[in-house]
C-alpha cells in the first residue's frame, strides 16, 4: 500500500576532530588564507583521522540522527550511503554500516553523484517510500575528500573536507504538502572531464594491474594523497550558476511555489560565491541561508545534510517552513529537493 508523505524525524551530523586551517595551508602550497577566503569562502575543513574510514563518520552521524529520531537501528527497514569515497570498491559502505550500527536482514546501498548525492538519494528514497517499499530508512552523506585530494595541487586542496550527515525518513499517512513535497534531478555528462577524480580510482581502466598501497592514501601533512581530484575551476563555476539557477526555477514551477515562498535555502556547500549567486536568484537575504561553507569547507555529498543538521541544531527551523535543498557535482549532477519541515 503506497503512504502519503515522508517525512525527516531525526537528523544527526560528524565532523571529525582534525582541524585544518587556511594558516596550515599556507605552509603547504603557494597559497594564502586572504585569497582563499575571498575566493572560496573558506576558513577551516576538517580532516579524518588516520585510522578512521568513511564508514566511522557514518555511523557517527547516523547514531546522533537514530536518537534525534527517538529509534534505534532495529527500526530501520533500509540505509543508504550517499560517498564518493567508499571504504572498499565493494562491498558498500552502507553494508559496512549497517554492521557496525548492529543491523541485520535489511537492504542497504551506496549512491554515487559526487556532491549531488544526498539530494539524489533524497529523492530515490522518497519515490520508494511512497509507493510503500519502507517504512523507515536512514540515508547518510559520508566524505573522506581528504583522502583523495592532491595536497600539493593549490587549487584544489584549500576546497575539501571530511565529515558525514544523517537524517531518518519516516513514511507517513498524511498531506503529502507536509514533508518532502518532491525533487528535480539533471546529470550531464558532456561535462565530465571539467571535475573529476582520477587513479586509483579506476577499477575498469587497462592500468588495473598497478596495484595501490591503502595506507599510503592515509592523510598527512608531510605528504600527498595517492589520487588526485581535478578542476577547471572557472569552467565549473560559470556552468555551477547557470545549471543551480535552472533547477530552482524548474523545481519551484512544478511543485507551484514562487521564490517569495521559501523560508530557507540549504545549498551543497562548495563555494560562497555560487551559494550567493543562488541566493541572489531566490531575491534571498544571506540570513535565510544555511551556511558552513567557511568552517566545513566542501564536504561532497555530506554537505547539505550537515548544513542542514547546523540549521536544525540552532533552534531556526519551525514547523510549517519550506526548505530548498539543493546541489552541483562532477558529472556534471545536479539536482534540488523541496520540503515542508513538519519535524
Amino acid at each position: 500500500m503506497s503512504l502519503a508523505s515522508v517525512h525527516l524525524t531525526g537528523i544527526g551530523g560528524y565532523l571529525p576532530e582534525r582541524i585544518l586551517t587556511n594558516a596550515e595551508l599556507e605552509q603547504m602550497v603557494d597559497t594564502t588564507e586572504a585569497w582563499i577566503i575571498e575566493r572560496t569562502g573558506i576558513q577551516q575543513r576538517h580532516i579524518i583521522a588516520a585510522d578512521q574510514m568513511t564508514s566511522d563518520m557514518a555511523v557517527e552521524a547516523a547514531k546522533v540522527a537514530l536518537a534525534d529520531a527517538g529509534i534505534s537501528i532495529d527500526d530501520i527497514d533500509a540505509l543508504v550511503v550517499s560517498t564518493t569515497t567508499p571504504d572498499l570498491i565493494f562491498p558498500a559502505t552502507a553494508t559496512v554500516v549497517q554492521a557496525k550500527l548492529g543491523g541485520k536482514d535489511f537492504p542497504a546501498w551506496d549512491i554515487q553523484a559526487v556532491c549531488s548525492g544526498f539530494v539524489y538519494g533524497l529523492a530515490q528514497v522518497e519515490g520508494m517510500m511512497r509507493a510503500g517499499m519502507f517504512k523507515r530508512v536512514l540515508l547518510i552523506g559520508a566524505e573522506a575528500m581528504s583522502r583523495i585530494v592532491d595536497w600539493t595541487d593549490r587549487g584544489t586542496c584549500i576546497l575539501f573536507g571530511d565529515g558525514a550527515g544523517a537524517v531518518v525518513l519516516e513514511a507517513r499517512e498524511s498531506n503529502v504538502e507536509n514533508g518532502l513535497i518532491g525533487s528535480v534531478l539533471h546529470a550531464d555528462g558532456a561535462y565530465r572531464d571539467l571535475l573529476k577524480a582520477t587513479h586509483p580510482h579506476r577499477p575498469s581502466s587497462p592500468d588495473l594491474h598497478q596495484q595501490v598501497n591503502h595506507e599510503s592514501a592515509d592523510f598527512s601533512l608531510d605528504s600527498a594523497g595517492t589520487a588526485a581530484v581535478e578542476m577547471k575551476g572557472n569552467e565549473v563555476f560559470r556552468v555551477a550558476v547557470t545549471k543551480l539557477g535552472s533547477v530552482v526555477n524548474e523545481i519551484l514551477a512544478k511543485y507551484e511555489f514562487s521564490d517569495s515562498d521559501i523560508d530557507w535555502l540549504v545549498p551543497h556547500q562548495a563555494n560562497i560565491r555560487i551559494i550567493q549567486a543562488t541566493a541572489k536568484k531566490l531575491k534571498m537575504d544571506i540570513d535565510r541561508v544555511a551556511l558552513t561553507v567557511g568552517s566545513h569547507g566542501n564536504t561532497s555529498s555530506a554537505s547539505v545534510p550537515l548544513a542542514l543538521n547546523e540549521l536544525y541544531r540552532s533552534g531556526r527551523l519551525e514547523k510549517g517552513q519550506l526548505i530548498l535543498l539543493e546541489a552541483f557535482a562532477g558529472g556534471f549532477a545536479w539536482g534540488a529537493n523541496l520540503l515542508r519541515w513538519s519535524k
